[in-house]
C-alpha cells in the first residue's frame, strides 16, 4: 500500500472539564523515529505512547505534543496564610500608629503582599488521565492516517503514469534491439569503406559473421525480460497491503542496475537515448518514493 510518511493532525478530547489536545506532525524518515513533548509529571506514559504509534505507523518522524488543560474545581483553589496575614496586619496596625496614619486597612493590602493568598497546586493522576490520553491519540493517529493515504493516492497516480511510460519505452527498445545486427553490418562496411576507399573487397559472409559476433556482444534481451519483472513486482508491492517503502527502495536499485547494463551494450543511438529517458524516470520515481511509508 502506498501511503506518504508526511502528515499533520490536531485532535481534541475533554472528559469532566480536564482537556487532551495532541498534535502529530510526520516526515520522511528512513526509521519510524518518534519524539515526545509532553508534561514532566507524564513522562511515565512514554512507552505506552510510543507503543500505540508503533502500531499503526511503520516508518518516518514522528513528532507528538501533548498540552493538557485542567478546567475543574480542583485546579482553582485557594489557600490563606492566616498566620502570615495576621501578621502583617499587626504590621501595618503599628505603622499607622508610629506615623499617626488615617488611611483604613483594606483589602488590597493584603492581595498586593502576594503570599497571603495562594492558588492550591492541583496534582492529577496521570494513571486516572491515561484512558483520555489514550482516546484522543488514537483519534489523532487515525486522523495522521487518513492524510497519509490521501497522499499516497496521489503518489500512486504518480508511480502508475511513470511505471507505464517506462514499460512503453521498454517495449520500444525491445522491438528496436532487433534491428541491432543490420546496424552493426552497416557500421562495418560503413568503417571499411572509409579505411580502404572501396579499394578492397570483403567477403560478406565475413562481415555477418563480425557483424553477429558485436549483435550478440550487445544482445539485451536478459536485461529486458529482468526489467519487465521488475515492472509487474512494482505493481505488486504496490497493491499489497504491508508498507511498500523499503521493498520499493531495493526495487528501484535493481531497475537501475539492469539499465546501466543495457547503456554499457547498446551502442546505437535509438537505443542509447531510450536508456537515459528511462533512468531519467526512475530518479523521478525514486523522489517519490523517498516519501513513501
Amino acid at each position: 500500500m502506498i501511503k506518504s510518511m508526511t502528515s499533520f493532525a490536531s485532535t481534541e478530547v475533554t472528559r469532566d472539564n480536564f482537556t487532551v489536545s495532541i498534535e502529530i506532525r510526520t516526515y520522511n524518515s528512513r526509521h519510524l523515529d518518534i519524539a515526545l513533548r509532553i508534561p514532566p509529571e507524564y513522562f511515565n506514559m512514554e512507552s505506552r505512547i510510543k507503543n500505540l504509534v508503533s502500531g499503526k505507523l511503520a516508518r518516518g518522524r514522528v513528532e507528538i505534543k501533548l498540552n493538557l488543560l485542567d478546567d475543574s474545581d480542583q485546579a482553582y483553589q485557594f489557600e490563606i496564610d492566616e498566620v502570615e496575614a495576621e501578621a502583617y496586619y499587626n504590621a501595618l496596625n503599628r505603622l499607622k500608629s508610629r506615623f499617626a496614619l488615617k488611611s483604613d486597612i483594606s483589602m488590597d493590602h493584603f492581595v498586593r503582599a502576594g503570599n497571603i493568598i495562594k492558588r492550591v497546586q492541583h496534582k492529577r493522576d496521570p494513571e486516572t488521565d491515561w484512558s483520555l490520553i489514550e482516546a484522543c491519540l488514537l483519534k489523532a493517529l487515525d486522523e495522521t492516517e487518513i492524510m497519509r493515504k490521501r497522499e499516497g493516492n496521489f503518489i500512486l497516480k504518480d508511480l502508475i503514469k511513470r511505471l507505464e511510460f517506462i514499460e512503453r519505452s521498454v517495449i520500444s527498445m525491445e522491438n528496436r534491439a532487433s534491428d541491432v545486427l543490420s546496424f552493426y553490418q552497416e557500421k562495418l562496411l560503413s568503417r571499411i569503406s572509409v579505411l580502404t576507399g572501396d579499394s578492397v573487397d570483403i567477403d560478406p559472409s565475413r562481415i555477418a559473421q563480425e557483424a553477429a559476433f558485436l549483435a550478440d556482444k550487445s544482445d539485451i534481451s536478459e536485461e529486458i525480460v529482468r526489467v519487465k519483472s521488475h515492472i509487474e513486482q512494482f505493481n505488486a508491492i504496490m497493491d499489497a497491503k504491508e508498507p511498500a517503502g523499503r521493498k520499493l527502495n531495493f526495487l528501484l536499485q535493481e531497475f537501475n542496475r539492469e539499465c546501466n547494463t543495457i547503456g554499457s551494450k547498446v551502442q546505437c543511438t535509438d537505443l542509447s537515448h531510450g536508456v537515459v529517458t528511462v533512468k531519467a524516470e526512475l530518479e523521478k520515481i525514486r523522489e517519490q518514493v523517498q516519501n513513501v511509508e
